[in-house]
């Protein structure tokens, strides 16, 4: 009994280790696509913004990746011809996702060729599995918005109003007024004296025949 035990832990033990040894992660199934990627000349590295872009668009062909795992692939998929759910593709809601090479290699395979009518680069996987790595985890950089184009209307006019030249008042010269000269009456004693000494000075240039002799 003793022995049966023995051989039945060291068969457990054995086993798991095999398992750990050859246990995958996304990253390391990423790895290997950029490894496979980097032969390629002009390879700068994957885009989560340009595989969702990929991920969501259609190459030619009635479908997209998001056909089936739809816009948001965090959420539960249906295929688009047999309605067959899906599970998400997105490890953040699925953690089985791109954890066995060969099912992500058979994932690719079967959905590039539907999608593309072939098989897809090194760097369409990497860039797609980027973007699925980051959904939820806020990673995949949102598309620049494209400012609307608003037609500008043309300033109004303003009516330009005539304007009228400043009535200028008649200039009214007024008259000067002339103080009436007032003729002073002398007193008639003056007067008369005035007379008097005037007719004997008259009086006193005659000279008579007489006096003359």
């Amino acid at each position: 009994m003793s022995r049966v035990l023995l051989a039945l832990g060291m068969f457990a033990a054995t086993t798991f280790g095999s398992q750990l040894a050859h246990a995958e992660t996304p990253a390391e199934i990423l790895a290997t696509f950029k490894t496979e990627a980097a032969s390629t000349a002009g390879f700068q590295g994957f885009n989560a913004a340009r595989g969702e872009t990929f991920f969501k668009s259609k190459h030619g062909g009635e479908w997209s990746c998001s056909s089936c795992h739809t816009d948001h692939p965090e959420n539960e998929g249906k295929h688009a011809k047999t309605d067959k759910l899906i599970k998400p593709m997105a490890p953040v809601a699925n953690a089985e996702r791109f954890t066995e090479v060969k099912k992500v290699a058979k994932w690719f395979k079967r959905n590039c060729n539907d999608v593309l009518d072939r098989e897809c680069t090194a760097q369409e996987k990497g860039d797609v599995m980027s973007y699925l790595l980051a959904v939820g985890t806020k990673q995949v950089a949102a598309p620049a918005a494209i400012p609307a184009v608003i037609e500008s209307k043309p300033a109004a006019t303003l009516p330009v109003v005539a304007t009228k030249p400043a009535v200028k008042q008649p200039v009214v010269a007024k008259p000067t007024t002339t103080k009436p000269v007032v003729a002073v009456k002398t007193s008639s004693k003056v007067e008369s004296a005035k007379v008097a000494a005037k007719t004997k000075k008259c009086a006193d240039k005659i000279v008579t025949p007489k006096q003359a002799s």
